[in-house]
């Protein structure tokens, strides 16, 4: 059973009067493809696999809008289409009960989510896109960066189309960047708060000036364009059954309350000294952290004084959540140290 219903050329009608109008126009996962001044080739853009990440929904309304041509073929995949039409419109990730479609794009395909992250791929192996975009929304407030697997010209070059900042990641959970080759290089863009304005900016800007440029990928000779580097990030998870919530004291009856204001910490540096949070407990009972070697890393990331939440180091934070149940079923955030941005590291006493 096809998932994705296919679109080619649409007219400025698909788009409504507003984005709204627009989602009420795709009903379902739609795959449209806009033919271009050079159809030899073809671009990619995936969005709203997160069904509450609206800014590349916003931006392909603006471009239907705007009528024009690209540069040379672009495909656009709107994949969560159900789970953002769910009343708050925009405010689920994914249906009840669904796993992340962002983290299904690995064998076993053997679910609803699995089922249509397999269509996905299918559609891009059909029309085998030279590049491919994965746009998303951050889970809390901040700036915006690009994610990919490997680092080298051609990636470099397709996140510098959108973000001056690029996070280097070998984390394999499952995303659709993780099938990044030389042929294809695929990229995450993160561009901002949901209910930012700036990022919805940024994802139509973004995407202007991907779909027009004559080219998006750079040669191996080319010169560095300029982006700052965070390689291997470690995302602090909670343990199963742990209980969590945010705000400007310890929260009675939880496990631990992060600070409500915890956001603001996105992309900027914390010291050994910064509060995070309350916890009741060791923060090794309470967290999940690995590290590139596949050891625990918690120790490297936090430390507990007096019922106090600290960094365990320098560090820099980035994809903070003040969501719980995001938290819950993700992550805290992702961190690197900053002393010489080294991979973070555990240390002889916590792998004992």
């Amino acid at each position: 059973m096809r998932r994705f219903r296919f679109i080619r050329d649409p007219g400025a009608s698909l788009a409504g009067s507003n984005p709204d109008a627009l989602l009420d126009n795709l009903g379902g996962p739609v795959c449209i493809l806009f033919s271009g001044r050079d159809t030899t080739r073809t671009r990619a853009l995936v969005t709203l696999l997160h069904g509450n990440e609206p800014s590349g929904l916003f931006a392909l309304h603006r471009w239907l809008l705007s009528a024009q041509q690209p540069a040379v073929n672009l495909l656009v995949i709107v994949a969560s289409v159900h789970a953002a039409l769910e009343s708050p419109r925009f405010s689920h990730r994914m249906l009840p009960r669904a796993r992340d479609l962002n983290r299904c794009f690995k064998p076993p395909f053997d679910d609803e989510q699995g089922r249509l992250a397999e269509e996905i791929l299918e559609l891009l192996r059909l029309h085998r896109p030279e590049a491919i975009v994965d746009m998303h929304n951050t889970s809390g407030s901040g700036p915006s960066f690009g994610v990919c697997t490997h680092l080298d010209r051609q990636h470099d070059a397709l996140v510098s189309l959108f973000t001056r900042r690029l996070v280097v990641s070998h984390l394999n959970l499952g995303a659709l960047m993780d099938i990044s080759d030389a042929s294809c290089p695929t990229v995450t863009i993160e561009v901002g708060g949901r209910q930012d304005e700036e990022a919805h900016t940024l994802a139509y800007d973004g995407l202007q000036r991907f779909a027009s440029a004559q080219r998006v990928l750079a040669n191996e000779d080319e010169v560095e364009w300029g982006i700052e580097i965070l390689r291997d990030p470690i995302r602090l998870e909670l343990c199963e059954g742990v209980t969590l919530a945010y705000d400007d004291k310890p929260r009675p009856g939880f496990d631990i309350t992060l600070r409500s204001d915890i956001e603001h910490h996105n992309f900027g540096e914390v010291n050994p000294h910064t509060p995070l949070g309350w916890v009741k407990d060791d923060p090794q009972a309470l967290f999940r952290a690995v590290d590139a070697f596949g050891r625990c890393a918690v120790t490297a990331l936090v430390r507990c004084e007096d019922g106090v939440l600290y960094p365990s180091q320098g560090l820099k934070l980035f994809m903070i959540t003040t969501n719980a149940s995001i938290a819950q079923s993700d992550c805290l955030f992702y961190a690197v140290a900053t002393e010489q941005n080294l991979p973070l590291t555990s240390d002889a006493k916590s792998l004992a």
